[in-house]
C-alpha cells in the first residue's frame, strides 16, 4: 500500500489528464477480474439471493440504515481532513439525530426530517483534496475495482472511524456483521443490474474500469462531463448527472 500511494504520488500519466484508463497492470487485473467472478458466481451472488429472499426487506433495510450510521464518524474525520465544514456539519447531525431519535441509527430519521444525505467522504477523497494523483487503475482480488490512491485510501479508513476504537468486543462485531449483511442485501435487491454489467456485457473487465473510474472521479469532483453508476459502489446513491436510473451496489465489498 505504502508503494501503492508513493506511485499515486508520482507525475499522473498522460491518459489520465485526457481522461483515458491508466492501466499498466490490465493483464494481472483481468486476471483478477475473472477469478472476483467466479467467487461472485459460486458464492455470493447465492448467499446475496438467499438473504434477501430469507430476510424481510424492513429489516434489511434497518440492518443498512444501522451499518450507515456507524460509518459516519469515520466520514466525519475525513470531512476534517478536507477542510469539508459544510459536510461535518451535516454527518454530524446526521449522527446525532439518528443516534438518538433513530434508535442507535436503526431509523433513518434524518432523512425524514430532510436533513441533507451523508457526505460518504473516505481517505481516497481525502488524499484527492491533498493533491495526490489517481494513479493506475487496479482491479483488487475480491475487493473489486479500484486505483491506487483509492485502495491506499481504503487501508486509511480502517483506522480513521473513532467508533472502531470506542467500541470493545463483543459488539464491534455487530458492526462488521451489519456491514457484511448491507453487502449482501445490496447485491440481492441490485443482481439484475449487477449481472448486466458482470455477465451480460461483451467486456465485463473494460466496462466495469469504465463505470468505476467515471464514477469516482465524479466522486472525488474531477469527472468530466458526464457521470456513471458504478456496480462497485457501496453507498447505493444516484449522481444527480447520471444518464441511467438503476442503482447498483459492489459484489466485493465486505
Amino acid at each position: 500500500m505504502a508503494l501503492a500511494l508513493l506511485g499515486a504520488c508520482g507525475a499522473p500519466d498522460p491518459a489520465v489528464t485526457r481522461g483515458a484508463p491508466y492501466d499498466p497492470y490490465e493483464q494481472s487485473n483481468r486476471l483478477n477480474h475473472e477469478r472476483n467472478k467466479r467467487i461472485d458466481r459460486a458464492v455470493l451472488r447465492p448467499v446475496a439471493a438467499g438473504y434477501s429472499a430469507f430476510v424481510p426487506d424492513d429489516v434489511e433495510t434497518v440492518i443498512s440504515n444501522f451499518s450507515t450510521n456507524l460509518s459516519l464518524p469515520g466520514a466525519m474525520v475525513n470531512n476534517i481532513l478536507q477542510g469539508n465544514g459544510v459536510g461535518l456539519t451535516s454527518d454530524f447531525y446526521r449522527f446525532l439525530v439518528n443516534s438518538t431519535l433513530g434508535l442507535g441509527g436503526l431509523i433513518d430519521v434524518a432523512t425524514d426530517l430532510n436533513m441533507p444525505a451523508k457526505s460518504d467522504a473516505d481517505f481516497g477523497q481525502t488524499l484527492y483534496v491533498w493533491g495526490v494523483h489517481e494513479g493506475p487503475y487496479v482491479e483488487l482480488p475480491l475487493l473489486g475495482p479500484s486505483t491506487s490512491r483509492a485502495a491506499a485510501g481504503r487501508v486509511v479508513d480502517l483506522f480513521t472511524n473513532p467508533l472502531g476504537y470506542a467500541i470493545e468486543d463483543p459488539e464491534a462485531y455487530y458492526a462488521l456483521g451489519a456491514r457484511g449483511a448491507r453487502a449482501l442485501s445490496g447485491r440481492g435487491r441490485y443482481s439484475e443490474s449487477i449481472d448486466s454489467v458482470l455477465y451480460d456485457s461483451a467486456d465485463s473487465y473494460a466496462a466495469t474500469r469504465s463505470l468505476y473510474l467515471q464514477n469516482r472521479r465524479y466522486k472525488v469532483g474531477s469527472s468530466g462531463s458526464g457521470a456513471y453508476l458504478d456496480p462497485y459502489d457501496t453507498t447505493g446513491g444516484t449522481p444527480a448527472a447520471a444518464p441511467v436510473s438503476a442503482e447498483f451496489e459492489d459484489p466485493y465489498d465486505q
